[in-house]
């Protein structure tokens, strides 16, 4: 036979459990996206179907595709602080307009100082704010 004692602790138990599993999805729903891909919440450049994209690998690094330059970088994150620093940046050829966005790109990403994530979307707050939209297809 059970005792009332053995219930209450039981069913105090199963509650905790229950709680802590809502918390932990939501710690990854609210990390870094280390190892995701996302895209700039951005409308296209006239005349073109590509918007700015970030492949964030496990440990920082970051292969950038702009409206028309391509290049890598580094994300070091402490908390809700960040430092992006852009590496070489390969210029494809870009008309005045794509490469002026793409230099005023990277440099909102280098000045940003803080992060924060809400669900799939990611906010780089710095001189100005920086929505990219985790790709989860």
């Amino acid at each position: 036979m059970f005792s009332t004692s053995f219930a209450l602790r039981s069913a105090g138990l199963a509650l905790l459990l229950l709680a802590s599993a809502p918390m932990s999805a939501r710690a990854e729903e609210t990390g870094f996206p280390f190892g995701m891909e996302m895209t700039l919440n951005a409308p296209p450049q006239p005349g073109s179907k590509r918007v700015p994209d970030l492949d964030i690998g496990d440990n920082g690094e970051v292969v950038l595709e702009l409206w028309c330059k391509a290049g890598k970088g580094q994300f070091s994150v402490a908390g809700n602080t960040v430092i992006f620093v852009a590496g070489q940046m390969e210029d494809r050829g870009c008309p005045a307009a794509k490469a002026q966005a793409d230099d005023d790109l990277l440099a909102a990403l280098t000045e940003a100082t803080n992060w924060q994530r809400q669900g799939d979307d990611v906010s780089f707050i710095g001189s100005r704010t920086l929505k990219f939209r985790i790709n989860t297809n």
